[in-house]
């Protein structure tokens, strides 16, 4: 028996501005969404041009309060081929919530406060 990862879920509060951030960001396209017929939720799809894995972003039309994210002690994590283009787009965009040179990576926070970590491919 053999599992693959299909996709990863963030609640977010505005839905348009998640879109246009992942968009930016990372270039994540929308690639499906689904939309309750009463309204209370919208479920959109992102992913890399490449496709495989997706990130989901769920919209509750009764949760306008922001989510509450703990500690922050999760995170995905984005491999660039670009690191230093990433780091100055994402330093124009100020999005950099935390770095650590020694490591040679380095964190973005979306518009939800969701980290994200972006390194280097291998």
């Amino acid at each position: 028996m053999t599992f693959s990862m299909i996709h990863e879920n963030y609640n977010v509060t505005n839905l348009d501005a998640s879109i246009a951030f992942y968009d930016k960001a990372l270039g994540l396209k929308e690639v499906r969404r689904k939309t309750a017929s009463d309204g209370s939720f919208i479920l959109v799809y992102l992913a890399a041009p490449e496709g495989g894995f997706e990130l989901e972003l769920t919209w509750l039309r009764d949760h306008p309060q922001p989510y509450n994210l703990g500690e922050c002690e999760f995170h995905l994590a984005f491999g660039t081929d670009d690191y230093e283009a990433a780091h100055r787009l994402h330093e124009e965009m100020g999005c950099i919530c935390f770095e650590n040179p020694a490591m040679g990576i380095y964190f973005i926070a979306d518009p939800d406060g969701y980290w994200l970590e972006i390194l280097p491919n291998k």
